[in-house]
C-alpha cells in the first residue's frame, strides 16, 4: 500500500484495506472469496477491475506507471499477464517468503497482503477557471 501512495502524485486513488468494513459495502456484488483471491478497482463510473487489468487501470492514473499500463494494452499481453497474476496470487505466501521481508521484523511484513481494493476517483475540477 506503502508503494501505491506514494505513486499516487495526484491524489486519485483511495486506498482500500480487506479488513476495513466499509470494503464489502463498496462492492456488495462481489464476494469476500473473489476480494481475497485478487485485487480489485472500482472505477469512478462504478466498472470494476479485477487483477492485471486492475493493474492496467490503475496504472494509466499512476505516471510512473503508464509504460506498464502502455504495455498491457498491446493486443494478447492482458491474457497472459492475467495468467501470471493468478499464479502470483495463487503463490503469494512462498514469494514473500522468497523475495521479500528478509530480515525485516515480524510486524512490518504480513503474511498476507491486505490491499484488495482500490477506488479511483473522478478527476477534479481544476482550481482556476478562464473564461474568455
Amino acid at each position: 500500500m506503502r508503494v501505491l501512495t506514494w505513486l499516487d502524485w495526484f491524489g486519485t486513488l483511495s486506498l482500500i484495506p480487506l479488513s476495513d468494513n466499509c470494503a464489502a459495502g463498496l462492492a456488495p456484488q462481489i464476494s469476500r472469496q473473489d476480494l481475497q483471491e485478487a485485487i480489485h478497482c472500482i472505477a469512478g463510473d462504478g466498472r470494476i477491475h479485477c487483477g492485471a487489468r486492475c493493474i492496467r487501470f490503475v496504472g494509466m492514473r499512476l505516471p510512473l506507471l503508464v509504460p506498464v499500463a502502455l504495455f498491457l494494452w498491446i493486443p494478447g499481453i492482458i491474457q497472459i499477464a492475467e495468467i501470471f497474476y493468478q499464479w502470483i496470487s495463487r503463490n503469494h505466501l512462498v514469494l514473500s517468503r522468497l523475495f521479500g521481508c528478509k530480515g525485516a521484523p515480524a510486524p512490518s511484513c504480513p503474511p498476507v497482503p491486505v490491499l484488495r481494493m482500490i477506488c479511483v476517483r473522478k478527476p477534479r475540477p481544476p482550481a482556476i477557471r478562464l473564461t474568455g
